[in-house]
């Protein structure tokens, strides 16, 4: 029994995975509603922008960075793509390329300031995402766009099935965008260069850049790939409600950053995976959706507050006792 708790909590994906099926099997026990296609496709449709959001994020932990502004960058690129696309009618393509290379530009800038200014990046990221959102709400005036085209709006659906219960399930944009993201992720952390030399750097940032490792270019690289992840799901919130708020992301910083620290991605760096990361997602998205039908949704903070206080006690504990393995014995 020991040896089997051990190796259901050895790793941190196999420990999501059986906290996951212990949480369905209580909320479906508690809701008949719970368990079922339907349920299933929107929890996951509904958790897309989050996961795209939380991809970005957990590439940014893992090189030893934290980045909270991801979600004004998402903002400012979703207004400006709607006003790209509504008053000079760009079509789909180049909006779209329009609101990804504006989160690159905007996530660069996060790496240059932290690089140049040697200052932790959740300080500077605290800072940039206050100027981005106030910057938009002065330009823009709070006022949101409606009239989006019909291209954006449109329910792109790729496939669909109706039980003879009655049951619905559907894969949609927003969760083919979503799984291609991931996939594309995991692939860049661990069949790329440049993902060993994120790992490399957040695990030991000494010994990287003794190894020839260019802190610049890296740091522009993993903050402009969340920058870019965060103009996509700017885009894609834009599609799931048929309208741009300049607030639209306001909130769900720390929602993001749960999931990403759940996953395993450490806020120290080094350590994590995307498989973590999605399982994270769908343990919060479970947790969030049980309640909901529970009538206890308020609990859900309790919840989000907890995983990220737990994670930085670890996190402490594992740092305290590493220091104390490499002090030298005095005789």
């Amino acid at each position: 029994m020991r040896s089997f708790f051990g190796f259901i909590f050895r790793r941190t994906e196999t420990a999501l995975a059986a906290v996951i099926v212990v949480v369905s099997v209580v909320f479906s026990l508690a809701s008949p509603y719970f368990l079922t296609l339907s349920n299933a496709t929107d929890l996951i449709e509904a958790n897309s922008v989050t996961t795209i959001l939380a991809a970005g994020v957990f590439v940014v932990l893992v090189s030893g960075g934290i980045d909270i502004s991801f979600a004004a960058v998402a903002s400012v690129t979703q207004y400006v793509a709607a006003v790209m696309a509504t008053r000079y009618s760009l079509p789909m393509l180049p909006t779209v390329a329009v609101a990804c290379a504006l989160g690159v530009a905007l996530g660069t800038i996060n790496a240059l300031l932290t690089y140049y200014l040697q200052v932790v990046s959740i300080i500077v990221t605290i800072a940039t995402s206050s100027i981005y959102y106030a910057t938009l709400i002065y330009l823009t005036g709070g006022s949101e766009i409606y009239n989006l085209p019909e291209w954006w709006t449109n329910r792109i659906v790729f496939f669909h099935t109706k039980t003879a219960s009655g049951d619905i399930a559907r894969i949609t944009l927003p969760m083919v965008i979503m799984i291609a993201v991931v996939i594309v992720t995991h692939l860049l952390m661990t069949q790329t260069r440049a993902g060993r030399q994120v790992y490399a750097f957040g695990g030991n940032p000494e010994a990287a850049s003794r190894i020839g490792i260019k802190i610049l270019p890296l740091q522009m690289s993993v903050y402009g790939y969340l920058g870019l992840l965060a103009g996509l799901a700017g885009f894609v919130q834009a599609h799931r409600v048929h309208q741009a708020v300049p607030t639209a992301m306001f909130g769900t910083e720390l929602n993001v950053l749960a999931v990403a620290i759940l996953g395993g991605a450490s806020l120290v760096g080094g350590t994590g995976s995307m498989g973590g990361v999605v399982l994270g997602v769908l343990l919060l998205a479970i947790l969030q959706n049980g309640l909901n039908l529970l009538g206890v949704s308020y609990f859900f903070g309790v919840v989000v507050g907890l995983t990220i206080l737990i994670s930085i006690s670890v996190t402490g504990y594992t740092e305290q006792r590493l220091r104390l393995r490499r002090r030298p014995e005095i005789s």
